[in-house]
């Protein structure tokens, strides 16, 4: 009996010391779900490569409680199906927090999963309304909301003059939400008449019907919620009819991609909400950043939604930073109540005890003649 004892405390011993050599040379794991793949593609891709960035620089300066992060990346093809194996796949990885992802459907279908492992999420481009109303406290999104998105639609709407307004989605949980926020509040203000309100259906490549459906109500705008793959088919194909009908979108088609789908001629005159990307801001932490991203890739970040995912690998590693831990419990309390005005990527980042961002991001922007994107004056 004495032997068995002592050889199980000699056992539990070396167990313990492994445990601790393995902590103490380890590193701080870090999940990134995003479309790698699939219509999105060119989101996720700048989504990786904005989060290794961050995670190299933040590793060359000695990491975060003197352990490296190292980032473990998993495709969700834009597709809920995929993300929800993605997310139980990234789940038994030992990661502390995942950062992503883009659509409000995808992101959808991973929320449970992660909180069932107890895992942080801090989505970057999911909008949709109910994401944050569910009760998950440690979800997070740094992009706001399609309520505040709407808002601003309408105030632009208004402020533009347009009085016959067609609204068109694509039936996605983002696409829709925003639709019906708008439709809800242009109705309410009854400033302006909606003349249509229909859905598309995405990943077609041909869109007359929907547009000679829409013309036939002789709207003096179009206000679109869908995605930029179709956006730019939508503007190339109304050049072609030689509709000329302004069109606003929402933020989903603030995405390079755009104009070369539609084309220089056909994207020019566009108008588009967003936050604002790194290159319109004049914050020191937005041009390290810039300076740092050109001097690796050579280019200027495609999508504000890959920033986004930027700013929330700053906050879980301030978090950790800050709180010495890496437990998800005292991770996400912090978010929730101690993180306050955080200098990000795209701006000052807070969080409410739902895990929404705190404050007003959205602009305007204009397509050029060169295909550039252009921020309005307020």
């Amino acid at each position: 009996m004495i032997g068995k004892s002592v050889k199980f405390v000699v056992l539990s011993f070396l167990v313990l010391l492994f445990t601790c050599a393995s902590g103490w040379a380890g590193t701080i794991k870090i999940g990134l779900m995003c479309p790698l793949t699939g219509s999105w593609a060119s989101e996720g891709q700048d989504m990786k490569q904005i989060v290794e960035l961050l995670a190299e620089d933040l590793n060359a300066k000695g990491g975060v409680l003197g352990q490296d992060v190292e980032i473990i990346v998993s495709d969700d093809g834009g597709d809920p199906r995929t993300a929800a194996l993605s997310a139980q796949r990234l789940g038994t990885q030992g990661i502390v927090a995942v950062i992503g992802t883009y659509g409000s459907a995808v992101t959808e279908a991973s929320q449970n999963i992660y909180d069932d492992f107890g895992i942080i999420q801090l989505a970057n481009g999911s909008t949709a309304i109910r994401l944050t109303q569910k009760g998950l406290t440690k979800f997070f999104r740094t992009c706001p909301r399609d309520d505040e998105q709407g808002k601003v639609a309408v105030k632009t709407i208004n402020a533009m003059g347009f009085k016959r307004v067609a609204i068109l989605h694509d039936n996605t949980t983002y696409a829709k939400g925003l639709a019906d926020e708008a439709k809800k509040l242009l109705t309410a203000n009854g400033q302006s008449e909606i003349v249509f309100f229909d859905a598309m259906t995405s990943g077609e490549r041909d869109y007359n019907a929907i547009l000679l459906k829409m013309k036939s109500t002789n709207p003096d705008v179009v206000f679109f919620t869908g995605y930029y793959p179709e956006a730019g088919l939508l503007l190339r194909q109304k050049m072609e009819m030689n509709w000329k009908v302004p069109f606003i979108g929402g933020d989903a088609t603030n995405n390079p991609d755009l104009v070369k789908i539609a084309g220089k001629d056909a994207a020019q005159g566009y108008y588009f909400l967003s936050p604002p990307v790194p290159q319109d801001l004049d914050t020191p932490e937005a041009n390290t950043f810039l300076k740092n991203y050109i001097k690796k890739y050579a280019a200027t970040p495609g999508s504000v939604w890959a920033v986004l995912s930027g700013d929330g690998f700053l906050a879980i590693t301030t978090a950790i930073k800050n709180t010495k831990s890496t437990d998800p419990e005292v991770l996400a309390t912090y978010l929730h109540t101690q993180l306050k005005d955080m200098p990000g990527l795209t701006g000052k980042l807070s969080f409410d005890n739902q895990g929404d961002r705190v404050g007003d991001l959205y602009r305007l922007y204009q397509v050029n003649d060169q295909g550039a994107f252009v921020l309005q004056p307020k």
